[in-house]
Parts: C-alpha cells; sequence; structure tokens
C-alpha cells in the first residue's frame, strides 16, 4: 500500500499495461470544422494532427466514447487542450488546462483559501460553443452524477473509486495500483453533453493534476486523459490517456 503521493510520470507509467483504452479513430480527417467559442476558429485534423487558431501541427488523440462524440486530446504550447465535439448536435467544448508555477506550488492550501482562491494551483478555462449552422443550446454544468459513488477498472490492475459529493467537489481513492491506499477531495465541474454521458474534469491540490474524463453511465465505461508534471518538479510534462469500465456501487443521501 502506498503511503506517500507520487509524481503523475509515475502514475502513467503504472496506467500503461494493458490499459482500458479506446482506440484513436480517423472518422473527423481532413473535414475542417467552424467553431465558435466567443472566437470564430476553424479545427482541421488530419493523420492525428491538428491545426486551429494560432496552434499547428499539434499531435492529438481522437476517440469516440459515443457515436459522434468526439474527443480530441493534445498539449499546445504547453497547455493541456481538449475539444469534446458532437458533430450531431453541432455542439463543442473547449477546456484548457494549466499546471501551476513553483511559487504557487510553494504556497499552503491554507494560504490559498485565505485568499479566496481554490485550494490547488492547477486552473481550468472551460469554453461551449457550437459549430457553424447549429442553433442547439450549448453544454452547461450538470448535476447528473451528484450523489453517485462509482467504481472505475483502468486496467487489471488500476482501480479507483469516486464518490460525487457536490457539483465542485467529489473524492477520489485507489483500491489497487501505483497509488493504493491514497484517497483526497478536489475541485471539479460537470459538464452534460448528452443525456448519460457527462464531461467530468477535475485539478488536484497535493500533486499539481488535471484530469478529464467522458463518463458514459449507458455503456458505463469512460475515455479521457491525466495532465501533469513527469516528476516533482516542472521542467516536463506528460499528458497521457485513460479509459475504464463502470460500476455504479451506491448512491448517497443527496440524491
Amino acid at each position: 500500500m502506498t503511503e506517500s503521493f507520487i509524481p503523475v510520470g509515475a502514475l502513467g507509467d503504472g496506467f500503461a499495461p494493458d490499459a482500458n483504452l479506446l482506440e484513436p479513430v480517423a472518422d473527423l480527417d481532413d473535414l475542417p470544422f467552424e467553431l465558435d467559442l466567443g472566437e470564430r476558429l476553424t479545427l482541421t485534423i488530419d493523420g492525428g494532427v491538428a491545426r486551429w487558431g494560432g496552434h499547428s501541427d499539434v499531435p492529438v488523440r481522437v476517440t469516440s466514447v459515443r457515436d459522434g462524440v468526439y474527443l480530441i486530446d493534445g498539449v499546445a504550447g504547453g497547455v493541456s487542450t481538449t475539444f469534446v465535439l458532437d458533430t450531431e448536435a453541432g455542439l463543442v467544448t473547449l477546456v484548457e488546462g494549466e499546471l501551476p508555477p513553483d511559487a504557487v506550488r510553494a504556497e499552503s492550501a491554507w494560504t490559498r483559501v485565505q485568499r479566496g482562491d481554490d485550494p490547488t494551483g492547477v486552473t481550468a478555462r472551460i469554453r461551449h460553443g457550437r459549430v457553424a449552422g447549429s442553433t442547439a443550446p450549448v453544454h452547461a454544468p450538470t448535476t447528473e452524477l451528484v450523489g453517485f459513488r462509482n467504481r472505475y477498472t483502468y486496467s487489471p490492475h488500476e482501480r479507483y473509486e469516486h464518490i460525487y459529493l457536490t457539483p465542485d467537489r467529489y473524492t477520489w481513492h485507489c483500491l489497487t495500483g501505483v497509488e493504493q491506499g491514497l484517497a483526497d477531495t478536489d475541485r471539479c465541474h460537470h459538464i452534460r453533453i448528452r443525456d448519460g454521458l457527462t464531461l467530468f474534469v477535475w485539478r488536484e491540490k497535493i500533486v499539481p493534476t488535471l484530469g478529464l474524463l467522458l463518463i458514459d453511465l449507458s455503456a458505463m465505461r469512460t475515455d479521457g486523459k491525466i495532465f501533469g508534471n513527469t516528476g516533482f518538479d516542472t521542467t516536463s510534462t506528460v499528458n497521457f490517456p485513460v479509459g475504464a469500465r463502470a460500476e455504479v456501487l451506491d448512491t448517497t443521501g443527496v440524491r
């Protein structure tokens, strides 16, 4: 059983063997999407490389957890960048995450909350928009997961449980794997993509980490990624895919 927290690079090493990952798809290749996310930009993907706005030649992983819904994930200029694109509804959500600099990491959570800041220094900018021509209501926060206690099997070696306490707090607990025995309660965000399909984003405070999952309670599986530093420093980053089989274990009194 692990007694201390580990860097995100070591977490990625533990998740890698026999991982329950979705295979990348090429459905979006050579199909430019005109997106309105408060600013207009064109997203184009070709052979696992994307360009949009001022970014070009960004390696991305493209997967589809449900027909017509795509996760397009990469790192652009040191910023974790994930598009969730619903090609049937013509909707898109963009999540851009950044890790804290050394000065912010050196602060205690107590110092941060006295200022009125989140305990974590990891930031996430979440924007919702449409594909040109769509008039559908944009993605929006949801409480669909709140009150659930779920178990996620990421591989034969890595299992976690999540308890979704409120719209902005959840508890994670590693049942088996490289973090076995570790647990914490962290900041999170829930976005409705479709019925039974939630975009879940979390930001950890002890080891700066941005995690993102599409949680499909119809198919009972997830697809996403984890972004952080390779070691206990700011000199390098790691962005690795994760996916899991899901089980609902229980519900709390808030449901």
